[in-house]
């Protein structure tokens, strides 16, 4: 069957080139990133445990799970959860599994709860598992017909289990990549040497023209802040270790500031406990933070599915996310001439994962470049990917691709 792959030009200016550019990045300690991190977590595990005990991938999706957030009194040199944060695993999943006459029993929800467990205690590290959190889980059954478009018998390629839709873009902006390598950064080499940083960072860009302002809200963790010049300082040490990596990617102006909410003279800062705001008044939700490809992009289409917790299999609203992503990101780095690239992928129930009901590439190309130059080099990449779509299954499960 040919796949019906489309490319046209995409009538608006490139990203780049419009006056007013808004990105946003929350931090894998941001309470809807936890709720992200732990329901992939989950997904991960509960596709490792079908692999192993009955050869293949059975139906599930974890990707409602929610946060209430707790209490806390932060306090310099060290404070205390008053109230615990509260985190449901709600989903469904299949518990039990027939084969040769034998009724298999999976151990679903304890193989979820161990993988929520060492996903907070890896990631956020000052939150103590049991005390500052609880976790508890409600997995059902999947229903019928869901299963039936899941399919038991073994398919080279898995049926749609929705007609529903993903979208990728490529290349990321200077001020996409600025927000984006910020978090990561102060998430990674930077708290390695500032414990005080905690993993709740969110990053806000803003481009004006060649002005970018970028917005930093950082949870200090109190322990490692002994006053409020402490804290001052640290917040500075932040500001300029942003700044650097703004620079690196970037020559236009750019302008940076960090937790412009605190309030020295009222005593009012981003004080935590845990390093999260979870702790103090903020819930959490799949599906409410980062898209597919790390960023939140109000100037690009974005698709409303929650990528984290949903089955890899032939779930559309996960597959589709993550390989129009990187289907874009492909073809801009093997096609020259692309200034700016969007890619729809539209599926239909019971229709091959492979074959989707449109394929939409829609570009701006450079001057002197027409979409009919680049037109069947786009096409061939964007069939290429989907031909080998399984590819995402088996990196999603492998946790070599990232959901959010």
């Amino acid at each position: 069957m040919t796949r019906n792959v489309q490319v046209s030009e995409l009538d608006r200016r490139a990203v780049e080139d419009q006056q007013v550019e808004i990105v946003e990045r929350k931090g894998i300690g941001h309470p809807d990133s936890i709720c992200d991190g732990i329901a992939e977590s989950v997904s991960r595990a509960l596709s490792q445990l079908y692999l192993d005990r009955v050869g293949k991938v059975l139906h599930y999706n974890t990707d409602e799970t929610q946060l209430a957030a707790g209490r806390a009194a932060p306090a310099y040199g060290g404070g205390e959860v008053i109230e615990p944060i509260y985190i449901l695993i709600v989903g469904r999943a299949t518990k039990s599994y027939e084969r040769d006459g034998e009724t298999i029993e999976l151990p679903v929800d304890s193989t979820a709860l161990a993988a929520a467990r060492e996903y907070l205690q890896e990631q956020i590290p000052e939150l103590e598992y049991g005390t500052d959190v609880v976790v508890d889980i409600q997995l059902g059954e999947g229903s019928g017909d869901l299963q039936d478009v899941f399919g038991e018998e073994e398919v080279q390629v898995p049926m749609a289990n929705d007609t529903s839709y993903g979208v990728g873009h490529a290349p990321l902006t200077e001020t996409e990549t600025i927000v984006h390598e910020i978090e990561r950064g102060i998430n990674g080499e930077y708290a390695a040497e500032n414990p005080e940083v905690g993993p709740d960072v969110k990053v806000m860009g803003k481009r004006e023209g060649d002005s970018i302002d970028v917005t930093v809200a950082v949870a200090m963790v109190d322990k490692y802040i002994e006053s409020l010049e402490a804290y001052k300082a640290a917040v500075k040490e932040v500001q300029a270790y942003a700044e650097s990596v703004a620079r690196e990617h970037t020559d236009r102006e750019v302008s940076v500031e960090v937790n412009t909410a605190d309030d020295y003279d009222a005593g009012s800062v981003y004080l935590t406990v845990t390093g999260t705001s979870a702790e103090q008044g903020d819930d959490g939700s799949v599906g409410r933070g980062n898209r597919a490809n790390g960023l939140i992009t109000p100037n690009r289409p974005m698709s409303m599915e929650a990528t984290s917790g949903k089955n890899p299999v032939n779930h559309i609203g996960k597959i589709y996310n993550l390989l129009s992503t990187v289907t874009a990101e492909d073809v801009v780095a093997e096609v020259d001439g692309i200034r700016d690239l969007q890619l729809r992928l539209l599926s239909q129930i019971g229709r091959p994962i492979d074959q989707p009901h449109v394929a939409d590439a829609q570009v701006v190309t450079a001057d002197g470049v027409d979409v009919a130059d680049i037109e069947d080099e786009v096409s061939e990449i964007v069939d290429e990917n989907l031909a080998n779509v399984t590819e995402i299954t088996r990196e999603a499960i492998e946790g070599d691709i990232s959901t959010f």
